[in-house]
């Protein structure tokens, strides 16, 4: 795997996450406990910080990116992913914050100045427009993404399994040292 500093920063890995040896990490990046990045997935975190909170899983193919500092968006915008959350296989974030609790379905896109609040699941496929709001406790799928009806019980459920599930697999990998030297 490659983690690298670029221009001075350099990632902070919690030393009980999981990369993937295939993952590139690079730069201003933190990763929080137990978290897992799986292959070829691309963190580059050179303009602005990423910050990956604990028990989050990012999967296959997905890329996290940042806004530098820009017209639109004087002094940038970090990448902000919180705890719990199930990022899907070839997901794009991009200078966006995702609250805790939350699922990102697969090929699913979220561009800057985007906030997608606890406990939401985005369908997969949609797209989250630069600056909008995803309110906690719905689903949201489309091209844009549109609240379809509250989140029932055992789509809860599933957010707070899906998460610990995650957190077993990569336990399973580390145990068969698949990952960076902790």
């Amino acid at each position: 795997m490659s983690i690298r500093s670029v221009l001075g920063l350099t990632p902070n890995i919690a030393e009980t996450a999981y990369v993937d040896e295939s993952a590139v990490i690079i730069g201003d990046v933190t990763i929080g406990e137990d978290s897992s990045i799986w292959p070829m997935v691309v963190v580059r975190g050179d303009d602005q910080a990423i910050v990956i909170g604990s028990r989050t899983n990012i999967q296959d193919g997905s890329v996290i990116h940042v806004a530098s500092d820009n017209e639109l968006f004087p002094g940038g915008i970090p990448a902000i992913i919180g705890d719990d959350v199930v990022v899907g296989h070839k997901v794009l974030l991009h200078a966006c914050t995702v609250g805790n609790r939350c699922l990102i379905g697969m090929s699913s896109t979220v561009l800057d100045g985007a906030v997608i609040e606890d406990g939401v699941v985005l369908g997969a496929g949609s797209l989250v427009p630069m600056g909008k709001r995803l309110e906690a406790g719905y689903l949201y799928i489309g091209s844009p993404a549109k609240r379809i009806r509250k989140l029932g019980d055992r789509e809860k459920y599933f957010l707070e399994y899906a998460a610990g599930h995650y957190v077993e697999l990569k336990n399973a990998y580390r145990a068969e040292g698949r990952d960076r030297a902790c």
